[in-house]
């Protein structure tokens, strides 16, 4: 038929079609590593190849919840402390020798008896023995090498060298190291020295103060001047110490006094020492005597006085015992000052009388004159100690008789130094 229509089966729901399977990739475990040490390794060839395949599978595949056991050379080797593991026990007692190599020492025995599973001792004492002669040491060599780079003078030492060339900036001088000393031009001696090569000819001994030790290149800085200084310093010294009167030359002045040159050295004189203060600046170029007021090696000071040079002249002219005459220019507490015609003498209230005095003006009063004996002189200090007591025929007689003590004091003097020279002998 023209209008008919076929059937149409009842339509359902289509199922999907079902997606394809996807197999997962079992899990890789990242290998593992185990450390084995030699002796495992040996011990470990020992087995069997089976329990070597199964133990590598294991490493390969993931671990299960349950672990596998450990072979027993495994707990063993882990159960093992590192003492055991590096044997250290028999280390215990060795010296450098022994560890060196020493052939058959006892210590070297001692460590094959104690330590177990260890190398056979003739493997060890194939090893060649070493000695100290394996080193080429020599001894005599060596000191000779110490001697020969000993460094040459420490500052402040005194050397003796020779010149072996003079430049213009200083001189060369042997003094012995590996290298020459050199002697700076402003270090060539006292004053100013124009031409070194005439006053430091080549060949010409020296003798010179180390200032410097030596340098890199083993060189020494040495100087002249220093030691012409140093002993210029000493010479001065004495010369204080022995009560001198010294000849000066005024150099230069300032405000405060003249200055002057003795034995190299630079001096000062202050106005209050000299004889004519007031007009020092005319002094220049002048020459007087001057003692000694203060010598200071260390500050480098150097004070002189004039006045006190014409008292050492007048001390030079005093000696222990001698009777003198002079004034009472200042009572002290201690005791009286006499003026004795330029230098001052002490007249202690010790020495006044043989008794005790309640005021010293009981004896002598300012401005009297009288005689008394020298009993002590003190070059250096400038010092006179003076005694009456000595005059007296009896304690307290200056008190009592005074005019009497004095007027008899030539004669009294005369038995006084008898006195006087058995104690000396006494204290001798």
């Amino acid at each position: 038929m023209a209008g008919s229509q076929r059937p149409v089966p009842p339509v359902g729901p289509r199922s999907k079609p079902a997606a394809p399977t996807r197999v997962e990739p079992p899990l890789r475990k990242p290998p593992q590593l185990m450390y084995l040490s030699r002796k495992e390794e040996e011990e470990g060839s020992q087995t069997s190849a089976a329990d070597q395949n199964e133990t590598t599978l294991s490493l390969a595949t993931p671990a299960p919840a349950a672990t596998r056991p450990v072979s027993a050379p495994q707990a063993a080797a882990v159960s093992r402390s590192d003492d055991e593991r590096f044997e250290t026990a028999s280390l215990e007692g060795l010296t450098m020798a022994d560890l060196m190599g020493a052939a058959d020492g006892p210590s070297r025995q001692g460590r094959s008896s104690r330590s177990a599973g260890s190398a056979p001792a003739a493997a060890s004492s194939s090893r060649p023995a070493r000695t100290v002669d394996d080193f080429d040491f020599d001894e005599e060599a060596f000191l000779a090498a110490l001697d020969e780079n000993e460094p040459v003078g420490a500052t402040g030492d005194v050397v003796t060298g020779t010149v072996i060339s003079a430049e213009s900036d200083g001189v060369y001088v042997d003094i012995g190291g590996k290298a020459p000393g050199f002697m700076p031009k402003a270090e060539a001696g006292l004053g100013v020295i124009g031409n070194l090569k005439e006053r430091f000819p080549k060949g010409q001994p020296v003798e010179v103060l180390v200032t410097r030790e030596q340098n890199a290149d083993g060189m020494v800085t040495i100087s002249a001047r220093a030691l012409a200084l140093r002993h210029s310093w000493e010479r001065v010294k004495q010369l204080e110490a022995d009560g001198k009167v010294v000849q000066v030359k005024v150099s230069g002045f300032n405000r405060g006094g003249v200055t002057c040159d003795l034995e190299g050295l630079r001096g000062f004189i202050p106005r209050s020492q000299l004889q004519n203060g007031e007009n020092h600046e005319q002094l220049v170029g002048t020459s007087f005597a001057v003692a000694f007021l203060e010598v200071n090696v260390d500050t480098r000071k150097l004070v002189l006085s004039e006045k006190r040079a014409a008292s050492a002249s007048l001390l030079a002219q005093l000696e222990v015992g001698q009777l003198v005459d002079g004034q009472v220019v200042s009572v002290k507490p201690y005791g009286f000052f006499v003026d004795l015609g330029g230098v001052s003498g002490l007249l202690h209230q010790s020495s006044i009388t043989g008794v005790h005095l309640r005021d010293i003006r009981q004896a002598f009063t300012q401005g009297e004159r009288l005689r008394a004996l020298v009993t002590q002189i003190d070059p250096s200090r400038g010092r006179i100690a003076l005694n009456t007591a000595l005059l007296e025929t009896q304690p307290g007689e200056l008190l009592t008789a005074k005019e009497t003590v004095m007027a008899e004091a030539e004669d009294r003097a005369n038995r006084a130094r008898l006195l006087l020279r058995q104690h000396e002998q006494e204290a001798g």
